[in-house]
């Protein structure tokens, strides 16, 4: 599967490209028809804690996967959007053995 990275107020970080090629390799082993995933990072200043930002896009047969979430870091947010996406790409699954 092929990723892209892409940062809003955000410098790029090797460490967490990797965390994210760990998690989304582990999806695509689980998943082999998801072809692509273009990862999203953006760091927005809030008042409070949250404010950093995870989106991830996947393309698999059908319409493309989304999900985003966002968390006082970037590695529970990574975590939460992964999950999301765990929960799409198993009903997405489903459908695809009903056909």
């Amino acid at each position: 599967m092929k990723t892209v990275f892409e940062y809003t107020n955000v410098s790029a970080s090797n460490r967490l490209e990797s965390f994210v090629e760990e998690k989304l390799t582990n999806l695509s082993n689980k998943y082999p028809f998801v072809i692509r995933g273009d990862v999203f990072f953006k760091k927005e200043n809030k008042d409070d804690d949250t404010g950093h930002i995870c989106g991830i896009r996947l393309s698999a047969p059908g319409p493309r996967l989304y999900a985003s979430s966002e968390k006082t870091s970037f590695k529970e947010a990574i975590t939460e959007t992964i999950r999301d996406l765990n929960n799409q790409l198993e009903k997405r699954k489903d459908k695809m053995k009903t056909f």
